[in-house]
């Protein structure tokens, strides 16, 4: 007997749209999906023309209805030791394995299988569709397609983002902001070391004061979150080029994954001005070409939404499940609901198998999905619509 999930599904796996690599090949895939059943599309591509964004509505014009939205890249294996093919399909113990079958493309493939169901009747209000591309690497590319729908007058009203959250509704998420910091001192021969600029030494000292900037943020906790504050992290640093040699540049990325409420800004701002005020100075009277800059990498906002809207009451209906939680990981979710589309998260499988080796969606999660659209298609149809 035939699953279209589990056929979908297969398809969407077999595609590596790891954020690196294009993911033209799985739009082309859904577009012809959703064109074979006479539903119109819109591409929104990036610079280059080598990703794009999908978005497609299936019944009536005007605005308001509901949007179901995933992003279609997925995280690298390399350096994974995976014991199943990552880009194929592979079923066992009421499992489906392969890179990105939990984030998110089990929820993609939901959609899909979907359609029939939403196109067999009248609808009284437009599902909208929507699949992004490069949310693993900051939310960057589903921007172009929320600011089409910022400004369009037939946008959703409410949005389904069916990131993992083993079918129970979530309601918040923190914000996150990336940033490079680059350090250019003045090189020299380590003998002469007072000749030269430390790069690598005056970066230590902005990480440094970064950490004391994070206890500051420490202090502000919301139980609602785990952890309860937002954090600061250095994740990569390079610099220097031999032990003799003083080092003339070096660099840094951080993060800080801030609570709803909290003006990121500031604290990028504040490391900035301490920067210049206490270190650049010293720097600049070594050698004049010395400087620190910063550049953000990327940025999207936290969300936090109301658990007592009337959109929060259906999700729990059509989820079947009363409990709202937050997640500790971010989500396009902030910037919808920024754009004035009311907006919770949704959707099969658990982060827990996630960017691991072996990722799995649980079939039982993805059934469970199914019968969350199944009953978003009864509350959209037309009252006299047969089923």
């Amino acid at each position: 007997m035939s699953n279209p999930v589990r056929d979908i599904l297969a398809q969407l796996l077999a595609f590596d749209t790891t954020s690196r690599e294009s993911n033209l090949a799985l739009i082309g895939m859904i577009r012809e999906f959703l064109a074979a059943r006479g539903v119109a599309v819109q591409l929104f591509t990036n610079e280059s023309g080598s990703k794009a964004n999908l978005y497609a509505r299936i019944g009536p014009d005007g605005p308001g209805g509901v949007m179901l939205s995933g992003h279609t890249d997925t995280v690298p294996v390399d350096g994974q030791n995976w014991s199943v093919p990552p880009f194929m399909l592979s079923e066992k113990n009421g499992r489906y394995y392969g890179r990105g079958s939990t984030d998110m493309k089990g929820f993609l493939a939901c959609m899909l299988a979907s359609v029939d169901t939403f196109l067999s009747a009248p609808l009284r209000m437009p599902l909208h569709l929507a699949f992004s591309y490069d949310e693993e690497v900051g939310c960057l590319g589903v921007r172009s397609l929320v600011d089409w729908l910022r400004n369009a007058q037939d946008r959703p009203a409410m949005c389904i983002i069916g990131e993992p959250t083993e079918m129970q509704p979530v309601y918040g998420h923190k914000g996150k902001l990336a940033m490079r910091c680059q350090v250019h001192g003045h090189a020299c021969h380590s003998a002469q070391a007072p000749e030269g600029v430390n790069a690598i030494s005056y970066a230590a000292k902005v990480i440094a004061h970064l950490g004391e900037l994070g206890e500051q943020l420490a202090l502000h906790q919301d139980k609602r979150f785990s952890p309860a504050f937002s954090t600061v992290q250095v994740g990569t640093i390079q610099g220097g080029s031999a032990l003799n040699i003083v080092p003339a540049n070096c660099s840094f990325d951080f993060e800080v994954r801030y609570l709803p409420g909290v003006q990121v800004q500031t604290v990028a701002e504040k490391l900035q001005a301490w920067t210049r005020r206490t270190l650049v100075p010293d720097m600049k009277q070594v050698a004049g070409e010395s400087e620190i800059t910063f550049h953000t990498l990327s940025h999207y906002p936290g969300l936090l939404a109301e658990t007592q809207s009337e959109f929060a009451r259906l999700l729990s209906g059509w989820c079947g499940s009363e409990s709202f939680s937050t997640v500790a990981f971010g989500t396009e979710a902030g910037l919808f609901h920024d754009a004035g589309i009311a907006t919770l998260i949704c959707g099969p499988g658990s982060m827990a198998q996630g960017h691991k080796a072996d990722e799995f969606v649980a079939i039982e999660q993805l059934d469970n999905c199914m019968l969350m659209l199944k009953n978003l298609f009864a509350w959209m149809k037309t009252p006299d619509a047969s089923s």
